[in-house]
């Protein structure tokens, strides 16, 4: 087994290992090797699905999930959880119990998850649940903003320029701080707010500084770069906006 293999997959005498791995933000391509081979050599491999059994982190690692057949975990989780932390908690309550299980027989668990399972990452809320008595791992991935700035071939930050994540849930007040304080900006999850984020953006004299992206890599991609031709009213979950000023701060 080689170095890499070996610390991909450490697995303790009497129970297995969860692994948190993220595949990056939609392209296969993206998927880095290591989290190539994590997903080939795990015992369990799973994931969360939408209400039609849809799995977006599935759909990007589907190649190293072809062969062998893996036992696959289906954990579902509806997007509207998002905005009902009761409903939320159930899921992640559920997922965790089956993860358990698994972990119980001595099986290596991975997880997916789109871009890094540590950034907004539903990763997050499974490892703050994990037992005590079983170990983890974490293998990143590409965010979905480092994949946006390269589709746009648009430095994020050079030099002293400041750079703030926020997302589209935060007040009125914090948005607009975040706009006039800081040179370059992400906010993610934007769909549901954009209107209120274009908004903000134009209060704040932000509005031509800014480049909107959904689905990020993946075939269905949309570029707007001049907010003038974005529609105002709620777009999908998978889009963020990205803001940076042209000048350059000495």
């Amino acid at each position: 087994m080689s170095k890499v293999e070996s610390t991909v997959l450490k697995q303790s005498v009497d129970h297995g290992v969860f692994i948190g791995v993220g595949v990056g933000p939609g392209d296969p391509e993206l998927l880095t090797l290591k989290a190539y081979r994590a997903i080939k050599q795990a015992d369990v491999v799973c994931f969360l699905e939408n209400e039609s059994g849809e799995s977006q982190s599935r759909n990007i690692a589907i190649e190293a999930l072809a062969e062998p057949v893996k036992t696959q975990l289906y954990l579902g989780f509806n997007m509207a959880f998002e905005r009902d932390r009761a409903k939320a908690n159930l899921a992640y309550d559920n997922a965790i119990e089956q993860i358990h299980a698994q972990l119980a027989l001595g099986k290596n668990v991975v997880f997916l998850c789109e871009g890094d399972p540590l950034f907004f990452g539903s990763f997050t809320y499974l490892l703050e649940r994990l037992d005590s008595q079983y170990r983890s791992q974490v293998i990143p991935g590409l965010p979905a903003f480092i994949a946006a700035t390269a589709e746009l071939q648009l430095p994020l930050t050079v030099l002293k320029q400041s750079f703030a994540v926020i997302t589209g849930r935060h007040s009125d007040e914090k948005i607009k701080a975040a706009l006039r304080e800081h040179d370059a900006i992400v906010i993610m999850k934007a769909g549901i707010e954009r209107p209120r984020l274009l908004a903000l953006l134009k209060a704040t004299n932000r509005f031509d500084d800014a480049n909107y992206l959904e689905y990020i890599s993946r075939d269905n991609q949309k570029v707007i770069t001049d907010l003038n031709q974005l529609e105002d009213k709620a777009g999908p979950y998978f889009s963020l906006f990205l803001i940076t000023r042209e000048e350059l701060s000495a």
